[in-house]
């Protein structure tokens, strides 16, 4: 292989305390990958992999001498992109109820589309957006994004 693949397939979340983070995720109503457990736990995301595994581990693996991140928003935002501009407001609700954090309630944004943010148990950031110009797979997959992908 000559160069990298352009594809994300799994995102990891350092956890401070993969037992709560793991409940949370369940409480979404996502399903677990087969093998998580409160060592390592992951969530099949439309095509993509969102694995939690203990922050002290994966900072051993991936920032040897760095040190620990401090707690909070991390400058990241990870994001859920929805079919209709009417299930941010439905998506933020069921966020909240299972135990997100509300950050910014849904708004219409000058970019023509509407989101939310809410933060799980350790600080990370969900974008729950709406723009017309998202395409989805069957699976939920993102499969087109902005103006040319928009299609009649």
């Amino acid at each position: 292989m000559s160069r990298l693949p352009a594809r994300l397939s799994v995102l990891t979340l350092g956890a401070r305390d993969l037992p709560a983070l793991r409940r949370f995720y369940r409480g979404l109503g996502w399903e677990e990958a087969p093998g998580s457990d409160d060592a390592w736990a992951g969530f099949l995301l439309g095509g993509v992999l969102l694995a939690l595994y203990p922050l002290d581990d994966l900072a051993a693996e991936s920032a040897p001498g760095a040190p620990r991140p401090a707690p909070g928003w991390s400058g990241v935002t990870l994001a859920c992109n929805l079919d209709r501009r009417e299930d941010v407001d439905a998506a933020f609700r069921a966020a909240v109820d299972a135990g997100a954090l509300p950050v910014a309630e849904p708004t219409d944004r000058e970019w023509g589309g509407r989101s939310a943010y809410v933060a799980d148990p350790e600080g990370n950031r969900w974008e729950l957006a709406w723009a017309r110009t998202a395409r989805f797979d069957a699976r939920g997959a993102l499969i087109g994004f902005g103006e040319a992908d928009a299609g009649p």
